[in-house]
C-alpha cells in the first residue's frame, strides 16, 4: 500500500509538471496571435501601396500611413508628390496604386475616368498668399484677376507699397493650380512669372522675396507667409462650408478599379473618425462631413 502511494504521488507531480510546461510553451503564441489580429487584420498585406500626386494633400496622406503602418505591421505606404495630373496619370497607367488630386479626373484631359473610382477624402480651401514685406491683406477678385494676368504690376496700384509684383505659380499639372485658375481667377490665363513643383517651395520663395505673391491650399499656409481676404471674405473653415469663400477644392484619392487589400484597409482608415475628426483638422483640411455644400466636376454648387 506504501508502495502504490508513493507511486500515485509519482505520477500525480510527473502531470503537474507536464502540464506547466504545456502552458508554458502555449503562452507566447496567444498574445502573437491576438496582436496580429489587431494590428494587421486579413486585408492587410506586405505588398507596398504607393499613393502619388497631389502635394497640397501630400501631409494629410503621409501623416495617416505613418499612422496606419504604426498599427498594422508589415503594411507598407509610400506617399509621394508631383502633383494632380501625375498622380491621375500614374494611377490610371497601374504605376501607382492611388492617385492624390485636387481635381475630379474628369477635369483632366487624357484620363479614363470611367476606369477610376474616386475617394473623397477631405476638402481643403486655397488662398492667395504674399510676402510679410506686402501690407495689403484684401484683393478683390477683380485686382486678383489683374495681378495675376500681368497688367498690376507694382503693389502700390492696389494700396500698398511700392513694390514690384513677383507671380510665384505651380505648373499646369498642379491640382491647386487648377483649382485657383477656375474659381479665384474665373478661368484667365496667368502671366509668365517663377513656377514651382511643390506648395513647400512655392511658400519659401513667397516668404523669402519681398513683393511675391503665390497661392497655397491653407495645409500649406503659416506664418512665415500672409493669406489674403479675397472680397473680404477670409478662407476659413466655416466660409469654406458655406461656399462664402469660394476657392476650395475636394481632394480625391483614385483608384483604378474597387481597392483591395491594404489599399482598402488604408482609405478606410482615412475615412474614418479617428482621422477625420483629428488629423484632417489638425492638418488644416476639412472633413467631408462638415461641408454643407457640395460641387460637382463642372464647377456646379448645390446644398447638400
Amino acid at each position: 500500500m506504501k508502495k502504490l502511494g508513493k507511486m500515485l504521488m509519482v505520477l500525480t507531480f510527473a502531470g503537474a509538471l507536464l502540464a506547466g510546461c504545456g502552458s508554458n510553451n502555449a503562452a507566447p503564441a496567444q498574445p502573437e496571435q491576438q496582436g496580429n489580429a489587431q494590428n494587421t487584420g486579413s486585408s492587410v498585406s506586405g505588398e507596398p501601396v504607393t499613393a502619388v500626386g497631389s502635394t497640397a494633400l501630400q501631409p494629410l496622406v503621409e501623416q495617416a500611413a505613418k499612422d496606419f503602418m504604426a498599427k498594422n505591421q508589415g503594411a507598407q505606404i509610400q506617399v509621394q508628390g508631383g502633383g494632380s495630373g501625375t498622380g491621375l496619370s500614374q494611377v490610371a497607367s497601374g504605376a501607382a496604386t492611388i492617385g492624390n488630386s485636387d481635381i475630379f479626373a474628369e477635369e483632366k484631359q487624357g484620363i479614363p475616368a470611367n476606369e477610376l473610382v474616386d475617394h473623397k477624402v477631405a476638402v481643403v480651401g486655397m488662398a492667395a498668399v504674399v510676402s510679410p514685406k506686402v501690407t495689403v491683406d484684401n484683393l478683390t477678385k477683380q485686382q486678383l484677376i489683374d495681378i495675376f494676368t500681368g497688367k498690376i504690376t507694382n503693389w502700390k496700384e492696389v494700396g500698398g507699397p511700392d513694390l514690384k509684383v513677383t507671380l510665384v505659380n505651380r505648373p499646369k499639372s498642379s491640382g491647386t493650380r487648377a483649382t485657383f485658375h477656375k474659381f479665384a481667377l474665373d478661368g484667365h490665363d496667368e502671366a509668365e512669372g517663377i513656377t514651382e513643383d511643390s506648395s513647400g517651395t512655392v511658400r519659401k520663395i513667397v516668404a523669402e522675396t519681398p513683393g511675391a505673391i503665390g497661392y497655397l491650399a491653407l495645409s500649406y499656409i503659416d506664418n512665415s507667409v500672409k493669406a489674403l481676404k479675397l472680397d473680404g471674405v477670409e478662407a476659413t473653415a466655416e466660409n469654406i462650408t458655406t461656399n462664402k469663400y469660394p476657392v476650395w477644392a475636394y481632394e480625391h484619392m483614385y483608384t483604378k478599379g474597387e481597392p483591395t487589400g491594404t489599399a482598402k484597409a488604408f482609405l478606410d482608415f482615412i475615412l474614418s473618425d479617428e482621422v477625420q475628426k483629428k488629423t484632417v483638422k489638425d492638418l488644416g483640411f476639412l472633413p467631408i462631413t462638415d461641408m454643407k455644400m457640395e460641387r460637382d466636376a463642372q464647377g456646379n454648387v448645390t446644398q447638400k
